[in-house]
């Protein structure tokens, strides 16, 4: 299966560019989706995270906080790295499985942070979506509801993966224009995709 790591920061339309795929009959998995469905209640990832953390890291029905967990982690580079340890060696698992059962032309691996191909050798492509800062920011107060304070803290944070990200992508979408534009960059890829499978 020929596959294509789909990446960008936050806000920069990683899912609106996936769903524009999935319109063209591409098979998509999300990394973020796995990684929700490895922590629910009760699985073993989610009692790890727990002992680790302590239960001021859940709800009150006894469910991951993620987004007071999102706040710890991205204040603490040292939990962030603890976290990631645990994660991603079970989203990379979880992400050779969905493939085999992929029957596509091609699949696409939305990955947020990717910074690093060598984690995941079944990459052929990487594709990068990038937006104007004041894009992504609008994007984020308005789909989050966060304050803008919060968020600008968020993309400083996810600036510091951009050279990283640069370097391993092969290709690259502006969403900074229209969404006919987006579209037509996404056909422009689908076009070459199905060429080098």
């Amino acid at each position: 299966m020929f596959c294509i790591g789909l990446t960008g920061s936050i806000g920069s339309g990683k899912s609106t560019v996936a769903h524009h795929f999935k319109a063209l009959g591409v098979d998509i998995i999300n990394a973020d989706q796995i990684a929700r469905t490895l922590t629910l209640k009760d699985t073993q990832a989610f009692r790890e995270i727990v002992k680790h953390f302590g239960e001021s890291i859940l709800t009150p029905q006894e469910e991951l906080n993620r987004a007071h967990l999102r706040e710890v982690i991205f204040n603490n580079e040292q939990e962030r790295l603890w976290l990631e340890n645990l994660l991603h060696p079970l989203i990379q698992q979880q992400i050779e499985q969905d493939i085999t059962r992929l029957t596509g032309p091609y699949c696409i691996i939305e990955i947020p942070l990717l910074t690093n191909k060598a984690r995941y050798p079944y990459l052929n492509r990487v594709l990068l979506v990038k937006a104007h800062e004041n894009q992504q920011l609008a994007r984020l107060v308005l789909r989050d509801n966060s304050a803008e304070e919060d968020t600008r803290a968020i993309l400083a944070i996810q600036k510091k993966n951009e050279a990283a990200q640069m370097a391993i992508a092969d290709d690259i979408i502006l969403n900074t224009s229209t969404q006919d534009s987006l579209q037509q960059q996404v056909e422009i890829l689908h076009k070459r995709y199905l060429q080098e499978r």
